[in-house]
């Protein structure tokens, strides 16, 4: 593999707050990158906004402002959130941006070979900014699935991308997985679609109907339709046309994207790449929806979830251990309180935070915090290696939690307080006690690697705890306990959890507390 690799996320409409969608395109780059950079690597991560287009103008309308005085307010919003997750992007990009949209346009300019005036007459989601085939529309009884509201039928003059010259060259590439697209079975669907050759797409509305965009060049009663402005972000932030560096990181290694804007990254984008004569990327990886409780979330039924409401209460590490074990990397999940809840106070609380706290407060009490020497155990960690490959990123986690399980479990089978108390009687209980300790530390030494791309935070206390080689108080107790959501009468809601220096007076604990 090379040594630069570039990473990118969709760019959010900046129309509304961003949701959990965002959160997870931030995440899920996020643990890709950070493993990269830990395997020696430079990597480029790319985050932005989608600023132009009806939407943003009907919402900047109804907030009496210009449009780009809206999208700076409106940006702002995101910023925070990617921050929050702990995205450690390289390089933001607005599409109201000088650089971009003179690349956008110089773009136009490149692709006017496979470029034409036509009259479009088509099924429109003002949602999507986009148009949709009678086929689509049937499907779905006329109404579109993610915004519920009827298709409209439109008919106007616009320019069109021959994007149906580029069918078999993006066909087999998809097939040959020199595009590949992560799952599978999203490949096969998107075959399924293109199957009848891909068809001519609109590139321009009417500036009469379209008034928010980037112009298109030579023709001033016409605005660039906003995909294959906001497609072309992925090569405009890393400076291209005019800056010879971004052939450094192009082709993208990995394209994280949502399944609901799979066949525009499959279909429009590569096109236009094609007609550019610009590699295709190496890889999409297409995540699933987050549900709650089994339904799709909506402002309607009132079920959306805030990101930043879980982040401010639980922590950052916490949110990015559930959205990245619990919810499949390449598949829809569900996300309720509840689950979320017991999955902190068990999982992170008990066999991780309990875990350590266990491992530090016997080292300190028996042997003055000071870390014997002992083989450091390595475990066989090639399942999770390949499951980080195959960017399930979920499947490299569970493999991290068996490591987890598996030392409670060794601490509980060899019971280093009852060895401990033998001491006095049993002159190589010392060294055996030692051996033991020092054991669990390189344990949890190859643990904190592990979880430096998902619970870079967590990773970090563990490390600090244990590397000098003598125990140091980090200050607490990793994840102690909350119970916002998991009703339980015996205990007061928000308990507050005990200090480090007395969740744990004896060292005997059992694996759960």
């Amino acid at each position: 593999m090379r040594k630069n690799l570039y990473i990118t996320t969709a760019i959010p409409y900046v129309n509304a707050n961003p949701h959990i969608g965002n959160a997870l395109d931030y995440l899920i780059a996020d643990i890709w990158a950070r493993y990269q950079t830990q395997n020696g690597k430079k990597v480029r991560f790319q985050v932005g906004s989608d600023e132009h287009g009806n939407k943003i103008a009907a919402k900047a309308a109804e907030a009496g402002l210009e449009p780009k005085a809206y999208t700076d307010q409106m940006v702002v919003n995101f910023e925070m959130l990617m921050k929050k997750v702990g995205a450690s992007y390289t390089d933001f990009v607005r599409t109201t941006d000088d650089h971009h949209v003179a690349a956008v346009q110089w773009i136009w300019q490149q692709l006017l070979p496979y470029i034409y005036k036509g009259t479009y007459e088509g099924w429109y989601c003002v949602g999507h900014e986009a148009f949709f085939t009678d086929k689509e529309v049937q499907s779905n009884n006329g109404v579109c699935p993610d915004h519920q509201k009827p298709f409209e039928r439109v008919s106007e003059e616009n320019y069109y991308l021959k994007t149906s010259a580029f069918t078999d060259k993006i066909r087999e590439a998809i097939e040959h997985d020199r595009m590949k697209i992560v799952p599978e079975f999203r490949k096969k669907e998107f075959l399924e679609l293109m199957k009848d050759g891909l068809k001519d797409v609109s590139i321009s509305r009417p500036r009469k109907n379209l008034s928010w965009g980037v112009p298109v060049p030579n023709d001033p009663n016409q605005v660039m339709y906003v995909w294959l402005d906001a497609l072309a972000n992925y090569i405009t932030v890393l400076g291209y046309p005019d800056h010879e560096d971004w052939k450094e990181y192009w082709p993208a290694d990995v394209q994280v994207i949502g399944k609901d804007i799979l066949r525009f990254h499959a279909g429009i984008w590569p096109a236009m790449l094609l007609g550019l004569n610009v590699p295709l990327p190496k890889k999409l990886l297409v995540h699933g929806f987050v549900n709650v409780g089994g339904a799709k979330m909506s402002k309607t039924v009132g079920n959306v979830v805030d990101p930043n409401e879980i982040i401010d209460t639980y922590g950052v590490d916490a949110f990015r251990y559930f959205f990245s074990r619990h919810i499949p990397t390449l598949d829809d999940g569900d996300f309720t309180w509840e689950k979320f809840e017991t999955a902190y106070n068990t999982e992170l609380g008990n066999d991780l935070g309990n875990l350590v706290q266990r491992v530090s407060a016997m080292l300190t009490r028996y042997q003055s915090g000071v870390i014997g020497d002992a083989p450091q155990t390595e475990h066989d960690m090639r399942a999770y290696h390949e499951a980080m490959e195959n960017l399930t990123f979920n499947e490299a986690l569970d493999r991290v939690w068996a490591m987890v399980r598996n030392l409670n479990q060794y601490l509980e089978s060899v019971k280093p307080w009852e060895i401990a108390k033998a001491r006095e009687t049993d002159k190589e209980a010392e060294g055996h006690l030692t051996e033991i300790l020092a054991t669990a530390v390189g344990s949890l030494m190859q643990i904190a690697d592990l979880l430096v791309p998902f619970m870079p935070h967590t990773a970090d206390v563990i490390h600090k705890t244990f590397e000098t080689g003598v125990v140091v108080d980090q200050g607490g107790v990793l994840f102690p306990k909350i119970y916002q959501h998991t009703p339980d009468p015996h205990v007061a809601k928000s308990q507050p959890s005990p200090s480090a220096s007395s969740q744990v007076p004896n060292p005997q604990p059992p694996a759960t507390v």
